[in-house]
């Protein structure tokens, strides 16, 4: 675990994370593409009663079961629970890490790395990575310190070597960054790469029975049912939101246009194709065919961008469909699902109006869809 500041250039790497995020990074099937600042949430469901909404843990899968050590997956199942952060997440925090424990690096099992982190989830006990875990790596957990240090299995000692201890420290660490509103962002504020981000998101896509979702958190501390259709004004526009909610959950794929998978542009293209619309294939060329909206007058069923590779709004490179309250249906990237999240703060350039553009037949008003 570490903390850089934002003058730092280079980003500091620790522990066996060094060696695995490179790895990972060639190797696994489901890199995640992130855009800064967007409010995420991971969650394989939610319940909804009363106004209220609960969070459910990810189903375990069988990679998880053969390959992680049967104490260590109970431990990430149980202190998930306990903390309400998803358990994969700290298994892919505790994979990259330290292999769960299992590897000879220094500083997993005492001492520190050469960064001055330790333990299966290398926190932060000094030197770069600060000390995170608070007071001494062992010490008596009625001593009160400014840090994630826990007494997780009750042995009264925080020791950032112990297993529960430690993984209870990273849930704790977690929290303390928003990963329930922003997973991405806390396990960026874990290790700042974003290669990083992608392993751990990886291998908690892998432990997770059916793939591991995500999903916008809005209004509370756990994901919320799928949300009202704002008002729209265009049947167009209604018609294409409910094709693309049918869409949620479906996996994404580079060039996709279903019915089983997608990718960003392939789903609103489908969705207006459903509704009797057609738009361009691509982000960039629907951007261009228009016509563009001014933020202040977005509605649902209206198309927001995101920048491309270059950074800017020349050549967006994301779009994903508006369905009012500040949410879109967007298809992200490999390894994730068609999913519903914010698009406020997220880096949007821009806005279109597919069912606007000059030559498609106006049809008439309807209420919520």
């Amino acid at each position: 675990m570490i903390r850089v500041s934002a003058g730092m250039v280079k980003p500091v790497i620790v522990g066996l994370a060094v060696i695995v995020t490179l790895l990972l990074v060639g190797v696994l099937a489901a890199p995640v593409l992130l855009f800064a600042g967007g409010g995420l949430m991971f969650t394989t469901g939610s319940t909804c009663a009363s106004g209220t909404t609960t969070t459910a843990q990810p189903p375990v899968s069988t990679t998880a079961s053969n390959s992680i050590p049967a104490n260590y997956l109970a431990l990430f199942k149980s202190i998930g629970a306990q903390y309400k952060v998803p358990w994969v997440v700290l298994a892919g925090i505790g994979k990259i890490e330290s292999d769960d424990g299992r590897t000879t690096l220094p500083g997993v099992t005492s001492g520190s790395n050469a960064f001055g982190a330790a333990g299966p989830m290398q926190i932060g006990i000094g030197g770069a990575s600060t000390n995170t875990w608070g007071g001494a790596p062992v010490h008596p957990a009625s001593e009160h310190v400014a840090g994630v240090a826990t007494d997780a299995n009750g042995d009264g000692i925080a020791s950032v070597y112990e297993p529960a201890d430690a993984i209870a420290g990273a849930a704790k660490y977690l929290l303390a960054h928003g990963v329930l509103t922003n997973v991405s962002g806390a396990v960026f504020a874990y290790n700042h790469l974003n290669s990083y981000v992608q392993s751990v998101l990886g291998w908690a896509s892998l432990y997770s029975k059916g793939g591991f979702q995500v999903t916008s958190a809005v209004g509370g501390n756990a994901p919320p049912c799928v949300p009202t259709v704002g008002l729209t004004s265009s049947s167009y526009a209604s018609a294409a939101i409910a094709y693309a909610r049918q869409q949620i959950g479906k996996p994404y794929l580079w060039g996709g246009t279903g019915p089983d998978s997608f990718d960003c542009s392939g789903l609103t293209m489908m969705a207006y194709r459903a509704a009797g619309v057609d738009i361009p294939r691509t982000a960039d060329q629907q951007w261009l065919w228009g016509p563009q909206v001014s933020p202040s007058q977005v509605q649902p069923g209206d198309l927001v961008f995101f920048a491309g590779a270059d950074g800017t709004a020349t050549a967006p490179g994301h779009v994903g469909i508006v369905i009012g309250h500040g949410l879109m249906i967007d298809a992200p990237s490999t390894g994730l699902l068609v999913r519903i999240e914010p698009y406020t703060n997220s880096g949007a350039i821009g806005f279109t109006r597919p069912w606007a553009h000059a030559g498609v037949k106006q049809s008439p008003a309807l209420a919520t869809g």
